[in-house]
């Protein structure tokens, strides 16, 4: 495992060993089916093993202790925010901060970068795919302080006018807020044409990367973002730990949102003075094991390879797109130009919850719903989708299975 995979010859079969669960069967005997990675993604056990060893071997709490096992803890803490910074290419640690997840970090901004200086008559740009993540705390936002959110409409194949994003874009924008992949259509944004285009009138711009960063390297240096969210679920990680990445000027001048221990230089009854960043942005015990699972679960990635990663769900959504619609009443939802390893679909005359459940019933797993995107979707004029997304464990025989399970729940409703 010391060569990079991807630079050697891969089997997704060899993958698939390293998740326990995928061997797994439903309680009535069927193999699991696993494809709703947009929701979560599963574990290799080197994640759950790195927590592991934390939890049994030198558990304790950061930046506290000046005895052994606290100086291992606050190292390995440490180190897991310089493989995400390096993950990342972030110029400096400095600029990660550990958080929830995607919608912790999103709120951090929303509440001490923009709310401070939001004020009546200004604007915050996002899109009308946005998952509700990053669409409802600045819409709220905008709601407390009497300012505008708007929203950037998609044409008739799910995509992006990046015409529109020129003409809405005024002095009045605070913040422009887009995710680099839509987490309904699948959609892959073109980030450094709406980026450059804000950066232009000193528009500041947060990528919601929740749904991309399992599947493209993600270079922050490169896109010039000023703030980057993503979840360690999402990436074969755990859940509960996230990432805010930020400018490093950015988050020393934000004040922190929440107060308490390890995130003060020095407090009296009078007032309180502020750590650096990021510790200033990480109040109270962190999720140390967590922290230490995300590093394992980039660590993973990263020996497999992106480029590996990227030709092998390619290959999964090509066929996938290619035999599926030949499955009688299979209607595809969106068809934009550049799509990551997901899609939303319908059955017609059969309710999306109906045609999840059927499949359940084959062990199958797929995700029924709006999936928090319901503006996308009224633009649409859909009120629910089946939506299947792919991870690289999946393989071209499950989504063999997939059609044969789509095939009998439609001869079910017949």
């Amino acid at each position: 495992m010391n060569q990079p995979l991807a630079s050697r010859t891969l089997d997704v079969l060899q993958i698939r060993e390293d998740f326990p669960i995928l061997q797994a069967k439903t309680p009535w005997g069927k193999p699991l089916v696993y494809l709703d990675n947009a929701a979560t993604t599963q574990k290799p056990k080197s994640v759950v093993e790195s927590m592991s060893d934390f939890y049994l071997g030198y558990n304790a709490n950061v930046h506290r202790g000046a005895y052994w096992p606290a100086t291992s803890t606050s190292a390995a803490y440490e180190l897991a925010r310089s493989k995400v910074a390096q993950f990342l290419n972030a110029p400096s640690p400095n600029c990660i901060v550990f958080t929830a997840g995607s919608t912790d970090g999103i709120n951090k901004v929303v509440g001490t970068y923009l709310s401070p200086m939001l004020d009546k008559g200004d604007k915050v740009l996002i899109s009308a795919m946005e998952h509700h993540s990053n669409l409802v705390p600045w819409q709220q936002a905008c709601k407390n302080k009497g300012a505008q959110l708007q929203a950037l409409t998609l044409d008739q194949n799910g995509d992006l006018d990046l015409e529109e994003i020129k003409e809405k874009l005024s002095p009045r924008t605070k913040m422009v807020a887009i995710s680099a992949v839509s987490n309904t259509l699948g959609l892959i944004n073109s980030l450094p044409e709406i980026i450059n285009a804000a950066h232009e009138m000193n528009i500041p711009v947060l990528v919601d990367a929740a749904q991309s960063v399992a599947h493209y390297p993600t270079d922050v240096l490169t896109l010039d973002c000023d703030f980057l969210v993503f979840s360690g679920h999402k990436i074969f990680g755990p859940t509960g730990i996230g990432v805010l990445y930020g400018k490093e000027e950015l988050l020393q001048k934000m004040v922190p949102m929440q107060y308490g221990g390890g995130m003060i230089k020095n407090v009296t009854l009078e007032d309180s003075l502020f750590a650096d960043t990021p510790k200033r942005h990480e109040a109270g015990t962190p999720n140390i094991a967590g922290a230490i699972g995300l590093a394992a679960a980039l660590g993973y990635i990263t020996k497999i390879g992106f480029g590996w990663i990227k030709e092998h769900n390619q290959e999964l959504l090509k066929h996938a797109l290619s035999i599926l619609p030949s499955v009688d009443g299979f209607e595809l939802v969106g068809d934009p130009q550049h799509r990551a390893p997901l899609f939303s679909f319908n059955l017609a005359g059969v309710h999306p919850h109906d045609v999840a459940s059927l499949l359940a019933d084959e062990g199958i797993a797929i995700r029924a719903g709006h999936h928090c995107t319901q503006p996308l979707l009224d633009l649409l004029q859909v009120p629910s989708t089946c939506r299947v997304s792919f991870a690289l464990y999946n393989t071209l025989e499950e989504v063999d299975l997939l059609k044969t399970a789509l095939e009998g729940a439609k001869s079910f409703f017949k």
